[in-house]
């Protein structure tokens, strides 16, 4: 509490004198906001139950099954009405053995996952020659063939940002350097994990080939390993043999599914308000920060705006599944109900570390209510962006539509210290910043639940 009270003291008193006036002109929507400050449970209790009943929520998987299954009921145990599972097919992969070792001329153990899309070494692996490159451009200017029989390493420099700015600066190590290394003859690619901690935990997500490519095995090195390879090629007189082992494996098709409910508007007339998160998770952690606290959070939101009072409009929520092998969901959610107008959509899905920015794609169309919402969450120590709020990945339908889009910027110092590793679990998640969130979730859907005119404007 004591950091959010500095947070309030540092803003500015024209801002806080506005949010004192906005609070006053919604007393119930900013009362149930405050109360959710100091003691919200709800998000608490669905991201510590679905860790601790389900844990690991891979897409596509038995595991995934079991996690929307648990969110059903969660969602009918908390009052939520048409609630509902809507399956898709996908295609699945899932992990196997996973070793790394440096065979000469320092021979010792690293520690590496396989990057889903992942081909497979085979039981027996492969043992080659390591090429480094210090990043994707490099890894591009390589020549053609270059590549052919050897292991391809790609390193970046990303660094801790508020904003998470750099993974999409370090993202393409991942994304795409496989398919790069592919193309120009590796037999196999190791990544630096895009990460910003230094335990010995590496970093899962997906990786990519071009059309034409065929898929070769593809890891990433925890940053330790990855750091201490980095320095063998320094000091190596002649080539650095790593002894690779991936054999991971494609499911084919199987079923996920998106898990939906409502808290039911007086009107039914209006568009939605619609909340979302995903509700799978990479298998090497317990899915807490990425992104059961996502899902907590805009449930209970939405919880407690009905709590205050039935709203003008519905609320819709979205536990989009099979998000991080290829937003699968989202697409799936898109396509299935792109007839059906939503009025505003926003996501949460970057930890639970406290919100300190707020930005809409409405502040030249809809002056009034932009500035209205960037009042009433001052109090919370959220400011007044300067950006075009984009959305986050399970929101396609709102962007598909063309409708109202506001981003809830949460802290993202720490978020990839933890991203896609085993590292995220349930003692990350700080209650305190956990319950902040949840208040200025449930003081901004409370305002735009509320709102009769159009949303986005004209």
């Amino acid at each position: 509490m004591r950091t959010l009270a500095l947070a309030l003291a540092a803003a500015s008193l024209p801002t806080l004198a506005a949010a004192q006036t906005v609070a006053s002109e919604t007393p119930a929507a900013a009362a149930s906001a405050d109360a959710a400050l100091e003691s919200d449970t709800l998000a608490w209790d669905f991201v510590e139950g679905i860790t601790t009943e389900v844990g690991p929520r891979q897409a596509g998987t038995e595991a995934e099954k079991r996690g929307r299954d648990w969110s059903v009921a969660w969602l009918k145990a908390n009052g939520f009405v048409n609630v509902a599972d809507e399956p898709f097919q996908m295609e699945t992969w899932v992990r196997g053995t996973e070793t790394a070792e440096i065979v000469s001329p320092y021979p010792q153990p690293f520690h590496v996952t396989a990057l889903g899309g992942s081909a497979s070494t085979g039981p027996e692996g492969i043992t080659a020659e390591v090429v480094e490159f210090e990043s994707v451009a490099a890894l591009q200017a390589a020549p053609a063939g270059s590549l052919k029989g050897k292991i391809a390493y790609i390193s970046h420099d990303m660094t801790p940002t508020q904003d998470g700015s750099q993974y999409g600066f370090a993202g393409p190590a991942r994304w795409v350097g496989a398919g790069i290394a592919a193309s120009k003859g590796a037999v196999g690619s190791v990544i630096k994990s895009v990460g910003t901690d230094y335990h010995r935990n590496p970093h899962a997500g997906g990786t990519s080939f071009p059309e034409g490519v065929a898929p070769i095995p593809a890891g990433a090195l925890s940053l330790p390993d990855a750091a201490n390879l980095e320095r063998m090629f320094d000091r190596a007189e002649g080539p650095v043999t790593m002894k690779l082992v991936l054999t991971p494996r494609d499911l084919g098709t199987t079923t996920s599914g998106n898990v939906v409910g409502e808290i039911v508007g007086r009107d039914p007339s209006l568009p939605p308000v619609l909340v979302a998160c995903h509700i799978d998770s990479w298998d090497l952690g317990t899915g807490a920060i990425d992104d059961g606290a996502g899902c907590g959070i805009v449930a209970a939101a939405a919880k407690h705006v009905a709590a205050a009072g039935q709203p003008l409009r519905t609320i819709r929520v979205l536990f989009a599944g099979a998000e991080e092998t290829g937003l699968w969901g989202s697409k799936a959610y898109s396509a299935a109900h792109i007839d059906e107008p939503i009025a505003v959509g926003l996501e949460s899905d970057f930890g639970a570390d406290r919100i300190w920015k707020f930005e809409s794609n409405f502040r030249e169309s809809n002056p009034d209510l932009h500035a209205k919402i960037a009042a009433a969450v001052a109090r919370f120590g959220v400011s007044n962006g300067t950006g075009v709020a984009t959305g986050g990945a399970d929101i396609n339908i709102v962007r598909d539509q063309n409708s109202a889009i506001i981003d809830l910027a949460q802290d993202g110092t720490r978020y990839f210290d933890l991203h896609h590793t085993p590292d995220d679990t349930l003692d990350k998640v700080d209650p305190v910043q956990l319950r902040q969130n949840v208040a200025v979730w449930t003081q901004v859907v409370g305002i735009l639940a509320n709102e009769p005119g159009s949303i986005k404007g004209e």
